[in-house]
């Protein structure tokens, strides 16, 4: 299953698990309103793939606790210091995701929007459920933070190397579940139900805050600095990420082929200029100043229709094909163990499959929709990765920033009544996208899922996930 959650700025980052199997085709269509303009004219395949689409591919475990018994075993002596770093990586890559997602979910919590905008509810009751499931959850979060960092500090290393690879993540995690839960405290709705609750998440902030001051793992300037201390962590978290994160190599395919098309287009129109100098010395006779205003003019008529044929015996035979491939290596062993191709292409909607149709279902027409297609194909090579994970997590970024940039700017008035008096107000122009995935895997049925993507000018204002059944027929090719 694809999940999909807005990021920073103008981001969409869509992510899932590759697990028990070796291949999985992955499609994303957005369906980008006409009003918008967008064309290959105004943003081509290849700008949007090299600036708007970014992935990394990690190593996975579902497996929580298993990170930490290979951190017992290296502790003991019985694991490499490689294995160690990597297990080590894993838990506190997944503790940290899992963190600021669940951060990010508190933050945009129903019940937290409402205060936000000083939305009354209409059923006290209603609105007191929302309240204590959304204080249930914070307190949720703080207990299950503080049992997993417990856990991660009852096996400290005795190698000198291992404990200051150990003293890092610690360090790391310390301070960004700290962070996390100040912006919670900071983002608490303002009332007087469940005061104690800003006290404890206090309580767990001065907590850790105490405790990386005992270990002295930060100095006095780094922490009297908001910005070096935020420069440290940002390389901590570098130092998390790297073991776990399989290094990429991309190439773009098609580089022989496009000079065979070059070689061919020029030899076609050669043929046909060489054709058009014999046709014009055979009726000119001599060479006069006809004949080299003729041959100025075929040789003017061979620079501009050799570029467009081309152009277009390119884009016929690139039609369908991948246009980059990306290779996947173990980050330690520099083993490879994958590989994935790529497309992109605009597509009109009746070159759709029926499936793809149904999903973008609707009572308006959806024929002026400009559709950006993506696939990717990823073959994984199990047996290659370390000995105790076989999945991996790949997050791909799409940055909306050169969508955005195509909508209008300013807002639009609108009127409405109340207590019999007019009311004018300023409301933000938005804009609806729809996004559609597709994943197959080995020997399964393909998975649809559909979203509504609201956004202005300046951001993603809201992602909605819409309820679709997975169909039954395959992708067309």
């Amino acid at each position: 299953m694809i999940t999909v959650e807005k990021r920073d700025g103008m981001q969409l980052r869509l992510t899932h698990v590759q697990s028990e199997t070796k291949e999985r085709e992955l499609e994303v269509f957005l369906f980008v309103p006409g009003e918008l303009d967008l064309s290959p004219h105004v943003l081509t395949e290849d700008d949007f793939y090299h600036s708007a689409i970014h992935s990394k591919q990690t190593y996975y475990s579902n497996k929580n606790l298993l990170p930490l018994v290979h951190s017992r075993l290296a502790s003991r002596g019985k694991l490499s210091t490689e294995q160690y770093r990597l297990s080590l990586s894993l838990y506190a890559y997944q503790y940290v995701l899992a963190l600021e997602k669940t951060a990010h979910s508190l933050l945009h919590h129903p019940f937290v929007d409402k205060k936000r905008d000083n939305v009354e509810s209409e059923d006290m009751l209603d609105e007191a459920y929302e309240a204590n499931e959304y204080w249930d959850a914070v307190i949720d979060a703080k207990l299950l933070a503080e049992s997993i960092l417990r856990k991660l500090r009852r096996n400290i290393p005795s190698d000198k190397k291992l404990l200051k690879y150990f003293e890092n993540i610690d360090n790391y995690l310390s301070w960004t579940t700290e962070q996390q839960f100040l912006a919670l405290i900071a983002h608490l709705p303002r009332g007087d139900m469940y005061p104690d609750i800003k006290d404890q998440l206090m309580e767990t902030v001065q907590s850790e805050n105490h405790y990386r001051e005992e270990k002295r793992y930060n100095s006095r300037h780094a922490m009297r600095d908001p910005t070096r201390m935020s420069n440290k962590m940002r390389l901590l978290r570098r130092l998390i990420e790297y073991p776990v994160t399989l290094r990429e190599k991309t190439t773009e395919l098609g580089g022989t082929m496009n000079k065979i098309v070059k070689g061919s287009a020029t030899a076609i129109v050669m043929l046909f200029v060489s054709y058009m100098i014999l046709q014009a010395q055979w009726f000119l006779k001599d060479v006069t100043a006809l004949f080299i205003v003729t041959l100025s003019g075929i040789y003017a008529l061979r620079e501009v229709f050799k570029d467009d044929l081309k152009n277009a015996l390119w884009r016929w035979i690139r039609k369908g094909r991948p246009k980059w491939q990306k290779t996947y290596f173990d980050s330690t062993s520099s083993t490879q163990v994958g590989r994935k191709r790529e497309w992109l292409e605009y597509l009109a909607y009746n070159k759709l499959d029926e499936t793809i149709q149904k999903a973008r279902r609707g009572k308006v027409s959806q024929r002026e929709e400009v559709i950006l297609h993506y696939k990717s194909e990823s073959k994984l090579s199990i047996t290659k990765f370390l000995s105790g994970y076989e999945q991996t997590r790949e997050a791909i970024l799409f940055d909306l920033r050169a969508i955005a940039r195509l909508m209008e700017k300013g807002s639009q008035r609108i009127y409405r009544l109340k207590e019999d008096k007019v009311i004018k107000e300023s409301v933000e122009k938005r804009h609806l996208i729809n996004l559609i995935t597709r994943t197959l895997d080995d020997n399964e049925e393909p998975v649809v899922q559909r979203w509504k993507i609201v956004m202005t000018r300046s951001k993603i204002v809201d992602i909605e996930s819409i309820e679709q059944a997975s169909p039954s027929t395959r992708s067309v090719k």
